[in-house]
């Protein structure tokens, strides 16, 4: 596909814009610079940033210049979410967070040759500026009663919460950004959600009242939703963030691992950078044979790398065969195993007694006589190792890394045995 607006609505990534014909034309007579803002509200990006974060760079590599910007200023307000107010954080802190989120959002885009990346920091023209000149400037051509109408602040405003003025001030602090990246980069086009539409068509106002006569664009991408109603980018532990040390790159694989069969023709086409004809291929492969996951096993492997690197993804990989008796167990490094096992039922003691009540006190059967019968009909396995008395305690020396069992009943019933060290 060679027009990135067909490419993207194919991929369902094309939710509205401001006035598509006039996009179109813009992008043929190109080049078009674009930005896209993440505030650090969080100390990691989630996956549901993900798509922003990926449109970003698909629109990169269709010859759009991308400036990302992390805003530094207006993380610290925070955009109003339906329901209530944002804690807000110190200066510092969301400083510190700008520079992770950008340390995150880096290695998606290429800052170099004639389409060059920019991360710019809204701090960088807000930080200087006083109150009453953002009143006078910038709050002087926002109309109250057009932002009552605005989704967000509408919801707000029915709602127990109410709205704080500070909250209110949002929408004028991201059309101020629209502004300024106009001006200094010649910046023409605003890419978001469908949920900051409101904040995306402001900015563009600002503009025409300011700027008269330049073209300007927004381009909204739809929501990600799940097919069971529950949020996208939600796992059982909470949010699902692209910083390791928050989820482990074994957590974020299984997340797309376990995508449900309803919604994994959509995720692909809106996150992977694989042909139309590659995704037809891994769809068709779904519908013959779902209980293959191959389309979900494709997913997670690309995002994985996308986000961790090939090692990691490699060493996720590995851990999640050899969970299942695919691969060697004591193969793989301490920290990949402990992430694995962390991720399924588990237990901690102090000294590993008869089989038969570690696989009761893990959860993989019921009683004791549950677990001698499963060991009897040779469904018990420890370490991947079928086991042969469950009236026997295993020995320290299978313990993996000096710390680790793991027991497995039939083939897919996992649980891990924790002794504790100290």
């Amino acid at each position: 596909m060679t027009d990135i607006v067909d490419e993207l609505k194919w991929r369902g990534l094309f939710a509205q814009s401001t006035d598509e014909d006039a996009l179109r034309k813009a992008l043929a007579d190109g080049p078009v610079t674009f930005y896209c803002g993440y505030d650090p509200t969080a100390a990691s990006l989630h996956v549901g940033h993900l798509v922003q974060v990926l449109t970003m760079r698909r629109l990169q590599q269709a010859g759009l210049r991308p400036l990302a910007l992390v805003g530094g200023a207006t993380g610290q307000i925070g955009d109003p979410r339906p329901t209530a107010e944002r804690t807000l954080n110190d200066p510092e802190t969301v400083a510190q967070w700008v520079t992770r989120l950008r340390a995150q959002i880096e290695p998606f885009l290429s800052f170099e040759g004639e389409n060059a990346a920019v991360m710019v920091n809204n701090l960088d023209w807000t930080a200087g500026m006083s109150a009453v000149e953002f009143l006078r400037d910038i709050g002087k051509h926002f109309r109250v009663n057009k932002m009552l109408t605005k989704e967000s602040i509408a919801r707000r405003l029915e709602s127990d919460e109410g709205i704080s003025y500070t909250e209110f001030s949002y929408q004028l602090l991201q059309s101020m950004d629209f502004l300024e990246l106009y001006r200094r980069y010649g910046c023409t086009l605003q890419q978001g959600g469908s949920d900051q539409w409101g904040n995306l068509t402001a900015g563009l106002d600002l503009i025409h009242r300011l700027e008269p006569g330049a073209e300007v664009h927004a381009l909204a991408t739809p929501l990600m939703t799940k097919a069971d109603g529950t949020k996208f980018g939600k796992s059982e532990g909470g949010a699902v963030w692209l910083d390791a040390s928050m989820t482990t790159p074994y957590a974020f694989y299984q997340f797309w691992l376990n995508v449900d069969d309803r919604d994994i023709s959509r995720y692909m086409r809106i996150l992977s950078f694989r042909t139309p004809a590659e995704l037809e291929e891994l769809e068709k492969l779904t519908e013959e044979r779902p209980q293959a996951r191959t389309a979900q096993r494709a997913l997670a492997e690309e995002l994985t790398t996308l986000v961790h690197g090939a090692e990691q993804c490699a060493a996720v990989v590995a851990a999640s065969k050899a969970l299942f008796g695919q691969g060697e167990l004591d193969a793989l490094d301490e920290a990949t195993l402990s992430a694995a096992l962390s991720e399924v039922p588990h237990a901690r003691v102090t000294e590993l007694g008869p089989l038969v009540d570690l696989l009761v006190e893990v959860g993989l059967a019921p009683s004791k006589s549950g677990a001698r019968r499963t060991v009897k009909e040779g469904g018990a396995y420890v370490n991947n190792v079928k086991a042969v008395d469950g009236e026997v305690a295993p020995a320290r020396e299978e313990l993996l890394h000096g710390r680790w069992l793991v027991l497995r009943r039939g083939k897919k019933n996992l649980a891990a045995i924790e002794v504790a060290t100290g």
